[in-house]
């Protein structure tokens, strides 16, 4: 994965817990910030930590527009769309990260 390609990603606390939904332009660095507590707000407040999905995009106009349809969605779909993509909810992080 190239250090520098927006992207729109889901974090969780647990399996199934809270769920944050974001854009970005890296990816990495961006999941690395929420790891590390560099962020302030819903994702700290909430320990938001773990890479649970994710989407690349080749420019973020579409990677917002993707964030703004998944946010305007329901729980239930965000819900089925990770257990799609990560049925067993393991922090993907280290696997962008090689």
């Amino acid at each position: 994965m190239h250090p520098w390609q927006p992207a729109i990603y889901m974090l969780s606390n647990q399996y199934q817990g809270t769920l944050y939904v974001g854009v970005t332009s890296s990816l990495i660095k961006r999941v690395y910030q929420h790891k590390h507590g560099h962020t302030h707000g819903f994702t700290k407040k909430y320990e938001c930590k773990n890479l649970v999905y994710y989407e690349l995009f080749g420019d973020i106009s579409r990677a917002i527009q993707r964030e703004k349809q998944l946010k305007a969605g329901s729980r239930a779909k965000k819900i089925d769309l990770i257990n799609k993509f990560n049925p067993q909810w393991k922090d993907l992080y280290g696997t962008i990260c090689s």
